[in-house]
């Protein structure tokens, strides 16, 4: 029952999901005992996930046919760096550095902020003149 959900504890004790918030809800040892096993799971993975990404080894037994004759074999088997894992875990880790998410600032002159300047509909219209008359320059 490590790490199970309260889905999967409620179908473990056939009662409802909502029994065993309350169970947790009135009985404290009971909360720390179901909260005690989902990090003890969560560690594991953890772990595992960590091993992934940075490769391991582990022992193995290689299991051969000889002459007709199985032969078991005590090997030790190298896993390698698993680049998924690797990636998820420096995204998790290291949000600043590895997230996906592109910073689309805006900077103005030398880095600094953007200037905003609040143009009158005259001033538009003056300018759309200037416009119009150096076009009629251009003909």
């Amino acid at each position: 029952m490590l790490g199970y959900t309260d889905a999967q504890l409620a179908d473990f004790f056939e009662v409802a999901e909502a029994t065993i918030n309350t169970w947790k809800k009135e009985y404290p040892e009971f909360l720390e005992s179901v909260k005690k096993g989902k990090d003890f799971v969560d560690a594991e993975i953890v772990d595992s996930l960590f091993q992934r990404a940075k490769g391991y080894v582990a022992p193995d037994t290689d299991i051969r046919v000889i002459d007709n004759q199985i032969v078991k074999t005590e090997i030790t088997k190298h896993y390698p760096p698993d680049t998924a894992a690797a990636i998820f875990w420096l995204k998790n880790r290291q949000k600043k550095d590895w997230r996906d998410k592109i910073d689309h600032a805006i900077e103005g002159a030398n880095g600094g902020p953007v200037e905003v300047v609040n143009y009158t509909a005259a001033d538009y219209a003056a300018a759309q003149a200037a416009m119009e008359e150096k076009l009629k320059g251009l003909d």
